[in-house]
C-alpha cells in the first residue's frame, strides 16, 4: 500500500470535510439561529418598555449581525479546510489567529450597523474604547466558539476514520497470517502427493501415475479458484475435500473409505481455506497407510446453539503415538489459524477413542460466509 494512504493521527484530507458538507450546514445553520434568539431574548426583548425603543431598527440589526456573523463563521470554516493538513500547531496558530481577526472584523460590523440603523449615526460616531473593547469580547468570544467546534468536528471525522483504517489493518493482518498459515500446508501435501506419484513410476503403475497427476492438477485449479481471500464456506471446503479424496483413493484404492454428513445449515459457515483437507490428510496417514485392510474416516459437521462443530474421526492408531510421530505440527497450524479468524473464540479437541483410533472435535462461532462479504 502506498505511503499516501496513510495520514498522520493530527493531519486530516481536507476532502473529509465535504462529508461533513450536511452536518456543517446543519450546524451553522442551526447555530445562527440560536444565536439571533438569545440576542432577541437576552437584549431586546428587555428594551421593549423603553420610550425611545426602536423595535423595527433593532430587528433589523440583528438580522445584520446574525447574517455577518453567519458570513464570517463560513469563511473561518473554509480557511480551516484549506490549512488543515498543516502540522497541528501551525493549524491552531493559524485558525485562532484567523478567529480574532474575523472576531474584530464582526465587532466593527455589529458596532456601525447599531449605530447605523438603531440611532441613525455615523458608522464610527461617539465610539469609546469601553464601548468598543465589551463589544469585542463577546464577537471575539463568539469567532473562538465556532473555531472549536470546528475542530470538534474534525476530530471526530478523524476518529472514524483512524478506527475505519484500523479495522482494515487488522482485517488484513489476519487474512495475511491465515494465508501464511494456509501456505505452509500446501508443500506438506504436495510432498506426499509427489512422492506418491513418483511411488508409481519406480512400479511402472503409469496409468495411475498419470491418473494422479491430473487429479493433483485439478486440485490445484480448484484451490486457486479459492485462494482469492483466505476463508471459505463450508460447502467449498467440501467440494476441495472430493477432489483431494479422489487423489488419495488413486493411491489406496479400497482401503480408504470416507464418510460424510454434513448439515445443510452448516454448509453456509464460514470457516479458514483448508481447514478439513490437512486433517483428514493426519487422518489418512494414521488410520489408512500403516494398515493392510481397509479403514474408515467419518467427518461430520452441525449446528449446534449457534456455533459449527466439526468432527474428522479415523480408526488408527491412538493420539500420543500420533504426537509423537508429528500429528501435533499440522494440529498447531490448525489451532492458529482458527486462533487469527475467531479470536480465540474456538475450540479443538482430540480425543481418542473406545476402540482405536482419534476424533479431532472443532467448535467455532457460526457466522455466514455470505454476510461478510
Amino acid at each position: 500500500m502506498e505511503a499516501s494512504r496513510y495520514e498522520s493521527p493530527l493531519e486530516i484530507e481536507p476532502q473529509a470535510f465535504s462529508k461533513k458538507s450536511h452536518q456543517f450546514w446543519t450546524l451553522q445553520i442551526t447555530g445562527w439561529l440560536g444565536y439571533a434568539f438569545v440576542v432577541f431574548i437576552a437584549i431586546i426583548r428587555p428594551q421593549f418598555d423603553e420610550t425611545d425603543f426602536n423595535f423595527s431598527g433593532q430587528m433589523i440589526n440583528l438580522v445584520v449581525e446574525t447574517m455577518s456573523g453567519f458570513f464570517l463563521s463560513y469563511l473561518q470554516w473554509q480557511l480551516i479546510r484549506k490549512i488543515v493538513h498543516l502540522p497541528l500547531n501551525k493549524t491552531l496558530f493559524l485558525s485562532f489567529t484567523s478567529a480574532a481577526i474575523f472576531g474584530l472584523v464582526y465587532n466593527v460590523i455589529k458596532l456601525s450597523s447599531f449605530k447605523v440603523i438603531v440611532y441613525h449615526q455615523q458608522w464610527n460616531e461617539a465610539w469609546n474604547m469601553l464601548e468598543f473593547g465589551g463589544w469585542l469580547m463577546f464577537s471575539l468570544t463568539t469567532m473562538f466558539v465556532w473555531t472549536s467546534i470546528f475542530f470538534i468536528m474534525l476530530y471526530n471525522t478523524k476518529l472514524q476514520k483512524e478506527h475505519e483504517m484500523l479495522l482494515r489493518a487488522q482485517t488484513a493482518a489476519k487474512d495475511a497470517q491465515l494465508q501464511m498459515l494456509r501456505y505452509q500446508l500446501n508443500p506438506h501435501f504436495m510432498f506426499n502427493t509427489l512422492n506418491a506419484i513418483s511411488t508409481f513410476i519406480l512400479k511402472n503403475e503409469n496409468d495411475k501415475a498419470n491418473e494422479i497427476l491430473d487429479k493433483l492438477c485439478e486440485f490445484f485449479r480448484y484451490s486457486l479458484e479459492q485462494n482469492i481471500k483466505s476463508k471459505t464456506t463450508l460447502q467449498k471446503e467440501i467440494e476441495l475435500l472430493d477432489v483431494y479424496l479422489s487423489i488419495e483413493k488413486v493411491r489406496f484404492g479400497d482401503r480408504l473409505n470416507v464418510e460424510m454428513s454434513i448439515c445443510n445449515s452448516a454448509m453456509t459457515a464460514q470457516v479458514p481455506s483448508m481447514l478439513l483437507q490437512p486433517l483428514v490428510e493426519n487422518a489418512i496417514k494414521y488410520a489408512i497407510e500403516p494398515r493392510k485392510e481397509a479403514g474408515l474416516i467419518t467427518i461430520t459437521a452441525q449446528i449446534k446453539e449457534n456455533r459449527l462443530v466439526l468432527n474428522v474421526r479415523d480408526e488408527g492408531i491412538g493420539f500420543k503415538a500420533k504426537v509423537s510421530d508429528g500429528f501435533g505440527i499440522g494440529l498447531s497450524n490448525t489451532k492458529a489459524r482458527l486462533d487469527a479468524m475467531f479470536n480465540g473464540d474456538y475450540d479443538i479437541k482430540i480425543v481418542e477413542n473406545k476402540n482405536m483410533g482419534t476424533t479431532v472435535a472443532i467448535s467455532v462461532p457460526f457466522e455466514s460466509y455470505y454476510n461478510h462479504d
